[in-house]
């Protein structure tokens, strides 16, 4: 089988134009003798002035003769026929995976989804080239700065305060995740998370004007273009060329869209059921709810910083504009850090006006950053009384819809181990020299703030109620409705502040790999076999005593085959952690899309995270495919070992280390590299191991 592009000579002539010429050849009376390869196959370009057309009739029903050669020198000649045929590149490059399929049969496609192995399986003799001689330690290589290698106070990364910056009593400079939002002058245009814009025309401001179309996918309008006589609408399926649909009505339909400048500015950077669960609630819910308040309750050492610091980095991860508010980095910069427990009593009424005060200067802060395009914004505080909650109503009342997100907990265990983190790591005691007195001074803080605490009863709210431990526990929800409620709810119930790891790698080296080739479904070369015996070592060393750990695949062999040394855990095949799906450019080089398909090449060069291949994804396309299995992995309280592909890696990747969306795409993701995450109470923490 061979192909051939194609060039008219007549180019006005649209039959022709485009097109390829796919040749295939049929052996006649031949009998099978070992392997036969096609002595020349693959592509070439015919003859710039050949007319296709020609070149058919004269290939068409000749009878030649073909060489091929066996394994060895031998050679055998076969008389074939010849057939030709005009098809699309898109064509060609499906048939072309077909025959790379049929070619090299999968070796894996007998293992079950759900396996395992013995543990004898995974077993190195010592010295063998497998092996690993050395303790792991010595394989760890640095991660990058942006990192978290060890323990971090969450309430430092959230938003830094505007309002004392604007005072003039603090100097913004945070390098916090959540203060990457450069400050706006009101009414100048917001830096949406990875640029998208979705736009919700209002139903009463529709008209009928020619010349323009509405853009489906995103919601904007653009000049109607016209190609080679045909009428009808350019629908966009991501970032790359237009593909023309013909309109189902002879004249053209078109919509002058009047843009409301709050919608524009309330919609995620998302596509999928996001996309769509956002403009359902944008388009039927009143005004104040297209922006979101999650307002935390609770007393001290609860976890909320901890719960607020995870939603905060999760609905950041589905494409929601989300920040952070924390009250006690206000009240630290506004009144110092040397606070004792005085200070928070109920009874003290200088102390209670100074707090009401920074916790109205936080809502003003987070009602004004919605007003410049914010989506979702988490206030973390006490708020432990029904006045300082009535309060915060009563300011965001015709600006955003505030849930009560309450966290109860009746563990003294638990209570006591995120006393002593809290002592250790606030700065609230960073300047006290004495673990015990700073321990003391809170736990007489914490009663000063049960003496005065009323559960919340009123408005809409979630309790999480001795949830932390994953153990069970219980979740209540009051007047709760809506797409994103309804997803920080499911979110909640499946997080837990147990301790274990996450390790992700990327599958051994491929054929695909050392050929430059994207997708496919190739096998693993040498060097990918070595990779998986070395991780087969590691995993079990690094995992010896955790007899409940799971080694997660896709579906696709060369990750299967790098996990198949791996003895002792359950294997389990993700379709969702298949990598991203080129379409018509799977099994295709990039030089290859540069010289073919360059429009394609040029769009994803301007945007990898929203371009999306032609009949494939864009990186946002599997963002909305992964949340099943990150929500999976924050239910899991047991290790697991997450064996994928580079796309797919950088998208989980990007969730554990809240990476701005935009970055996803050039996140480095090394083959033969272990990226340990650390799950926990002390946050996200990263460790990375050089296996080869």
């Amino acid at each position: 089988m061979g192909t051939a592009a194609s060039t008219s000579a007549d180019t006005s002539s649209e039959h022709h134009a485009g097109g390829q010429l796919y040749v295939s050849l049929q052996m006649e009376n031949y009998r099978l003798k070992g392997e036969l390869v096609p002595h020349v196959f693959g592509s070439a370009p015919l003859v710039g002035s050949w007319d296709s057309s020609k070149a058919e009739v004269a290939l068409q029903g000749d009878r030649n003769s073909a060489v091929f050669k066996v394994a060895g020198d031998e050679v055998l000649e076969y008389k074939v026929f010849i057939q030709a045929d005009r098809v699309s590149p898109f064509d060609l490059a499906a048939s072309w995976r077909v025959y790379q399929e049929n070619f090299q049969r999968s070796t894996v496609r007998g293992i079950p989804d759900v396996s395992i192995a013995s543990a004898t399986q995974a077993g190195n003799e010592n010295g063998s080239p497998a092996s690993l001689e050395l303790d792991i330690e010595h394989y760890v290589v640095p991660a990058p700065s942006s990192a978290n290698s060890g323990p971090v106070y969450a309430a430092n990364m959230t938003e830094t305060p505007r309002s004392l910056t604007r005072t003039g009593k603090f100097s913004r400079n945070d390098s916090s995740s959540g203060s990457s939002h450069s400050q706006k002058d009101p009414g100048a245009s917001v830096d949406r998370p990875g640029g998208m814009e979705v736009i919700v025309p209002e139903t009463a401001k529709l008209s009928l004007e020619s010349g323009l179309v509405e853009s489906k996918s995103v919601g904007t309008s653009s000049n109607m273009q016209k190609h080679e006589g045909h009428r009808g609408l350019f629908v966009d399926r991501g970032v790359g060329s237009p593909r023309l649909l013909k309109s189902s009505s002879a004249s053209t339909f078109a919509l002058d869209v009047k843009l409301d400048s709050e919608s524009k500015n309330s919609m995620p950077a998302a596509a999928g059921a996001v996309a769509a669960g956002a403009i359902a609630d944008q388009m039927l819910g009143p005004k104040e709810d297209r922006h979101l308040a999650i307002v935390l309750v609770g007393l001290p050492a609860r976890g909320k910083t901890f719960t607020a610091a995870k939603l905060t980095r999760y609905l950041r991860w589905l494409g929601h504009d989300t920040k952070h508010f924390n009250v006690g980095k206000y009240r630290r910069l506004k009144h110092g850090v040397n606070q004792t427990a005085d200070f928070f009593r109920g009874d003290n009424p200088e102390g209670i006006e100074a707090r009401n005060e920074v916790a109205a200067l936080a809502m003003e802060d987070m009602i004004s950053w919605m007003q410049e395009g914010g989506q979702v914004g988490i206030f973390d505080a006490t708020n432990s009384t029904r006045k300082r909650r009535n309060m915060l109503m009563k300011m965001a009342e015709g600006e955003c819809k505030i849930i009560f997100l309450e966290t109860l907990c009746n563990d003294r265990n638990i209570i006591e181990r995120n006393i002593r983190l809290k002592v250790q790591q606030s700065p609230d005691y960073a300047e006290v020299p004495d673990f015990e007195a700073g321990y003391n001074d809170f736990k007489v803080r914490l009663e000063n703030y049960e003496k005065v605490y009323e559960p919340v009863e009123e408005g809409s709210y979630i309790k999480m109620i001795d949830m932390v431990s994953g153990n069970g526990g219980q979740i209540q929800v009051n007047n709760i409705s809506g797409y994103l409620p309804g997803r920080i709810v499911f979110f909640l119930v499946n997080t837990h502040l147990t301790p274990r790891p996450i390790l992700l790698t990327r599958h051994g080296e491929s054929r695909d790999n050392v050929r430059g080739r994207i997708g496919g479904d190739s096998a693993i070369s040498d060097s990918g076999e070595l990779y998986a015996k070395k991780l087969a070592n590691f995993v079990e060393r690094r995992l010896k005593n955790e007899k409940a750990a799971s080694i997660w695949t896709s579906t696709l062999q060369r990750t299967i085959l790098t996990a198949t040394p791996i003895g002792g855990f359950p294997k389990i095949q993700w379709r969702a952690l298949d990598e991203i799906n080129a379409g018509v450019c799977d099994g295709m080089t990039y030089e290859e899309i540069k010289k073919n398909m360059p429009e394609e090449y040029e769009s994803r060069k301007k945007d990898k995270l929203r371009y999306r291949y032609p009949r494939g994804e864009s990186y946002l396309d599997v963002i909305q495919r992964l949340e099943p299995v990150i929500i999976e992995l924050e239910r899991q309280r047991a290790p697991v070992v997450v064996i994928s592909h580079q796309a797919v890696l950088r998208a989980l990747y990007a969730y554990f280390a809240d990476r701005p969306l935009k970055e996803i795409p050039h996140i480095e993701m090394p083959l033969h590299t272990i990226i340990e995450i650390q799950m926990g109470v002390t946050g996200v923490q990263e460790k990375r191991y050089k296996l080869m």
